[in-house]
């Protein structure tokens, strides 16, 4: 099994390369092998390694300077996807391809569902939506993953943001309207390739985040409670720290789908966090 993967030094490509290395004969490439805004390069790399899977993990994910960015942003979550599933389709490879929650606009007052539509409210979520059709509508076999609030140990998130933060300040303010269930980079990974170990191999369109529900405010405060920090955590709303780029009030998506399917589900979001978090040295200490 040769396995192609993009975004090695990502979230979740850092997780997927070890995750899979007991798979199959992983090619990783990251952002300086393999730009994704280079149409020529994209395939040039495909025919080289000539994989059985695809893992496209690469993406951008600077959500407010897509507003700012659109030709690129459309170029790396858009475009190259579909070249990507071109390309597997030629050589009757499988494309598992990583998407998100902002496809949706968030208005749903219930998590949302794998057949609910669409409607992104930013470029970001734009582009990944389109990223989505250019797949389907190649033909390719392909696998597509949506997931939510990522974290992990490494690389610009929430998660070390706070670790941070509360070293730093007495007080956090943070977000507290917003919903959706924070989800540890290597739950994803294991979740993807336990599907992929699954001989059957359905195709299609799953929704891959952590169970539960809470918000950035209660997911700083368990954060802050887990780490022993003194830091006080402040609810506010939206309103009270406008971003260039809008989120969606609901993330929430329904793992359903993905245990009928597949027979199981992605863990409560606090385990995650609590087995991420041990993987930190020191006990109040910023891994970076």
């Amino acid at each position: 099994m040769r396995i192609l993967l993009t975004g090695r030094n990502g979230q979740v490509g850092w997780e997927l390369e070890r995750a899979f290395a007991s798979f199959g004969d992983v090619v990783a490439f990251d952002r300086q092998n393999l730009d994704l805004a280079d149409p020529d390069q994209i395939v040039s790399r495909v025919r080289d390694t000539r994989p059985d899977v695809i893992l496209n993990a690469a993406a951008y994910t600077a959500v407010d300077q897509a507003e700012q960015e659109p030709e690129l942003a459309m170029a790396i979550n858009g475009s190259a996807p579909g070249i990507l599933a071109d390309q597997a389709k030629r050589l009757g490879a499988l494309l598992v391809h990583y998407s998100t929650d902002y496809v949706f606009d968030g208005k749903k007052a219930s998590p949302y569902t794998e057949d609910d539509t669409p409607n992104p409210i930013n470029i970001y979520g734009k582009s990944k939506l389109a990223g989505e059709r250019a797949v389907r509508e190649s033909g390719c076999r392909h696998l597509i993953f949506r997931t939510a609030w990522v974290y992990s140990d490494r690389g610009r998130n929430f998660l070390l943001s706070i670790l941070r933060l509360a070293k730093e300040k007495p007080e956090l303010r943070v977000v507290d309207d917003q919903h959706g269930a924070p989800t540890w980079a290597r739950d994803i990974a294991r979740a993807s390739l336990k599907i992929l170990e699954d001989a059957s191999q359905p195709e299609g369109t799953y929704h891959l985040t952590a169970a539960g529900d809470t918000t950035w405010c209660g997911f700083a405060t368990n954060i802050v409670a887990r780490r022993g920090f003194l830091a006080r955590v402040v609810p506010i709303k939206s309103s009270e720290y406008p971003m260039p780029a809008a989120r969606p009030a609901n993330s929430l998506l329904s793992g359903a789908r993905l245990h009928r399917v597949f027979g199981f589900s992605l863990r409560e979001w606090r385990m995650g966090l609590d087995e991420c978090l041990a993987t930190f040295a020191g006990a109040t200490s910023d891994p970076r």
